[in-house]
């Protein structure tokens, strides 16, 4: 049986997909709206991580080309900012990367090209599927951009929120100092956000991405607003504020003096994701079934880094499943849910479940808190299961959980 799969969409998702199926022999066409030399002048787009099993899917695809022992990063600080602040470190069993998307998918797209991958350039609008679904075995959404996510019914039981639950302001940064050992910080400002800052590689060698979870309606909400082309002093000045109150982890390892976008004023990323999950299929008028992948399916606040991650595992699930078909059919739909899912939504459902309890702290979340910075091995397998959101949500998905997650170190510490 030849294959011909069409794609929608040239982000992580797609071209992880499309660069599955053409080492496999598939036939493939991706559609794309942006040529990779568009990138370079492009706005920031994100401040994605990747963890190290997505790195390992990166190399098993021949695109690991950003060898992680020279940019990589190898676990979290935490900084909690009470009364009495907490300051602690976990480990990743592998190292993780951040590469500046506008790098990162320019070189994916010309690796799909070598290998025999169509790209169309041109804008696909929600009218174009229902010829596409008729011109190709299957049809893959990758975006949820220009309306593509309507055609996919919202499950409400895995999206809690209607609106927005953070208001960010994102950027690449100079003048950041590293930390003793290259890695993520994590700094949690109860009442007011959370911030994430991320050693990338960008342009111009390693930068500092800093991903500001600013609560809505608070103090640093204003964070989102402000732009930094109409004064970048008084933004530069207002960052620093902000951050030497609430995120003095990173506030005292910048240098006022070169304290700066990375570039200039296509280096921040200011506005609000609405998180929703949706089904994983859809049809269209004319009878014809089409998949959805990546945002399309999922889109989760960046709190966690979970997006590109749960993406690329959806891709190479739906990309076997693909490369296995012997029709694209009721049953094949089933199987990729089957196996895509329980990563998906876990990842998913962690993500909200922090949004709220980091900005309502209940007691069996304090507790949590109280005990992850007391014990390193506990602290070692929460980072390391940013890897792994379906272990993640094992401990968080009830209180009886997570207290004896809480328990099981307690005991150990007392030992």
């Amino acid at each position: 049986m030849r294959k011909r799969i069409a794609i929608v969409g040239a982000g992580a998702a797609g071209l992880h997909l499309g660069l599955y199926l053409r080492r496999h022999d598939i036939d493939v066409t991706l559609y794309s709206d942006r040529r990779p030399e568009d990138y370079r002048t492009a706005r920031l787009l994100n401040t994605v991580a990747h963890h190290s099993i997505t790195i390992a899917r990166e190399s098993d695809l021949g695109v690991n080309k950003w060898p992680v022992n020279e940019n990589g990063y190898y676990g979290h600080y935490y900084y909690v900012g009470l009364p009495t602040p907490l300051r602690f470190y976990g480990d990743l069993q592998a190292p993780s990367r951040a590469v500046d998307y506008r790098i990162y998918l320019p070189e994916l797209m010309k690796s799909f090209a070598e290998l025999g991958g169509r790209i169309v350039y041109e804008k696909v609008s929600t009218e174009d599927l229902e010829t596409l679904s008729e011109q190709y075995d299957l049809l893959v959404v990758c975006t949820g951009k220009a309306g593509f996510g309507s055609l996919f019914q919202a499950r409400e039981s895995a999206t809690p929120f209607k609106t927005p639950q953070r208001a960010l302001c994102v950027g690449l940064f100079k003048g950041i100092a590293d930390s003793p050992i290259r890695a993520v910080t994590m700094s949690f400002s109860p009442g007011a956000g959370e911030m994430i800052e991320i050693p990338t590689l960008t342009f111009d060698g390693m930068r500092t991405a800093l991903v500001m979870e600013n609560h809505i309606g608070g103090e640093l909400e204003i964070l989102s607003q402000v732009k930094y082309e109409e004064n970048p002093r008084a933004m530069r000045n207002l960052l620093l504020e902000k951050l030497h109150e609430h995120h003095p982890s990173v506030a005292e390892r910048i240098d006022s003096r070169t304290f700066d976008l990375a570039r200039d004023s296509n280096d921040i990323l200011q506005g609000a994701v609405p998180p929703i999950y949706r089904e994983g299929s859809a049809t269209l008028n004319n009878g014809q079934t089409i998949m959805g992948l990546g945002d399309v399916m999922a889109t989760v606040d960046p709190i966690l880094g979970q997006g590109a991650n749960m993406a690329s595992h959806a891709a190479r699930v739906l990309g076997e499943e693909i490369v296995s078909a012997s029709a694209f059919d009721a049953r094949f739909i089933e199987h990729v849910e089957a196996r895509r899912e329980d990563r998906v939504i876990c990842a998913t459902r962690w993500t909200n479940y922090m949004l709220k309890n980091l900005k309502e702290l209940p007691p069996e979340f304090q507790k949590f808190i109280g005990t992850l910075s007391q014990n390193r091995e506990m602290a070692d397998e929460f980072t390391n299961n940013f890897n792994y959101p379906e272990k993640q949500w094992d401990y968080f998905s009830s209180i009886d959980r997570l207290m004896a997650w809480c328990e099981k170190y307690s005991h150990q510490q007392a030992a």
